[in-house]
């Protein structure tokens, strides 16, 4: 299940852009957390301690714990805005949530196996879902979701119905699918033209007379 991340806030004044940039230049991060019943609360991060947080959390699916005047806020982040070009967070959305109030959140599939179509007949793994939206409470929130695809040969697919999340439900339509091992790409060999090289010291054979012997033949000329 997921795992709980730590990380001080202290409340912002909201004050414009003037005020956000003057916040970033001071290392921090303005943020704002919202959630049911309760009123949005403008924030502001480390963004030293932010930056680390995200080389260990697992997208909107893990719950991070927010430390903001002695109170212990359970959120999750909803959005993270970062700059255009220099990409450097800019803004952050943390969602509060509830112990026993059921959430919507998206969880990472993780392909899991090395495929028998791939081991033994050259096929491809193919996989075209990377995320499942499923409904479920806060403590039960896996941090990723393993699909193994050992037993998959080449034509074979899994869909959400092959899988199953504990405590959870699935969302997303039953049939939609997540994987599949395609046959080995064949490249085509380059078509080459067959020229028929002519034998040296003989003449070509014509396919039609020169115009001059043609217009004579017709006038009776010779």
């Amino acid at each position: 299940m997921t795992q709980t991340h730590t990380i001080a806030a202290e409340p912002r004044t909201p004050g414009g852009k003037g005020a956000a940039r003057s916040t970033r230049r001071d290392g921090r991060i303005p943020a704002v957390i919202y959630g049911s019943g309760r009123e949005p609360e403008p924030l502001m991060v480390s963004s030293v301690d932010f930056e680390k947080l995200l080389k260990t959390v697992t997208g909107s699916s893990t719950v991070i714990e927010l430390e903001v005047g002695g109170e212990k806020v359970q959120t999750l982040i909803r959005e993270i805005q970062r700059h255009p070009t220099r990409k450097r967070v800019t803004h952050i959305d943390f969602y509060e949530i509830h112990a026993g109030e059921a959430i919507t959140v998206g969880v990472p599939l993780h392909l899991v196996g090395n495929p028998e179509g791939v081991r033994n007949a050259g096929g491809v793994l193919e996989q075209f879902l990377r995320e499942v939206e499923v409904e479920v409470l806060p403590k039960d929130i896996p941090e990723v979701v393993d699909v193994d695809v050992t037993d998959l040969s080449v034509g074979g697919s899994l869909h959400l119905s092959d899988i199953e999340i504990p405590n959870a439900r699935i969302l997303a339509d039953p049939s939609t699918t997540i994987c599949t091992v395609v046959p080995p790409r064949v490249e085509e060999e380059p078509v080459v033209a067959e020229v028929e090289e002519l034998e040296e010291g003989v003449e070509p054979e014509l396919i039609r007379k020169p115009k001059d012997e043609e217009e004579a033949e017709d006038t009776g000329e010779e």
